[in-house]
């Protein structure tokens, strides 16, 4: 009994969870299309922000706890595991049982711009943190948030202009 409780509430867990992730990407999607912002801006923005706030609640709560090092390595472990588990099993999933097209595009031509400034982006935050004696400071936190801007900042230039030809629907 205890064993089918807890299954059935991981299932409607799962089954919200997919309900709100298809409806937090169809609507950045149809807002993106209506204000002609192309949907590499919106991924890296909107939907980055939205799905990194349990991460985020997560860091803070472990850190206010004086576990630095786990907060830190939680958001490490949860960007590692998006990148070489939430992007390839949704892809395999795709491309297993394919409706029309067994590839998934990459619609961004400079995709990899934004490949080698994540690479930077790495290398000048860990190079602050080793400044900043590997502690974390508010001069820490502040040239993270500058790095992130300046992410953003060049991820928005490359994709500009935004016109209705840089949107997709999809």
């Amino acid at each position: 009994m205890g064993e089918s409780l807890v299954l059935c509430f991981l299932s409607l867990i799962r089954g919200l969870d997919c309900a709100f992730s298809y409806l937090m990407v169809t609507s950045t999607e149809i807002i993106g299309n209506t204000l002609g912002i192309p949907s590499v801006v919106l991924g890296l923005t909107v939907l980055a922000a939205v799905t990194s706030v349990p991460d985020l609640l997560s860091s803070v709560i472990v850190a206010r706890r004086g576990s630095g090092d786990m907060a830190v390595s939680s958001s490490i472990g949860s960007n590692i595991f998006d990148i070489l588990v939430g992007l390839p099993l949704p892809w395999i999933l795709f491309t297993a049982w394919p409706t029309t097209s067994s590839v998934v595009a990459m619609e961004s031509d400079n995709l990899w711009i934004s490949i080698l400034a994540l690479l930077a982006m790495l290398v000048f935050v860990i190079s602050a943190i080793h400044c900043q004696g590997w502690k974390s400071t508010h001069t820490l936190a502040a040239l993270m948030l500058c790095f992130y801007g300046a992410f953003l900042a060049q991820a928005i230039v490359f994709e500009l202009p935004f016109d209705d030809t840089t949107c997709h629907n999809n």
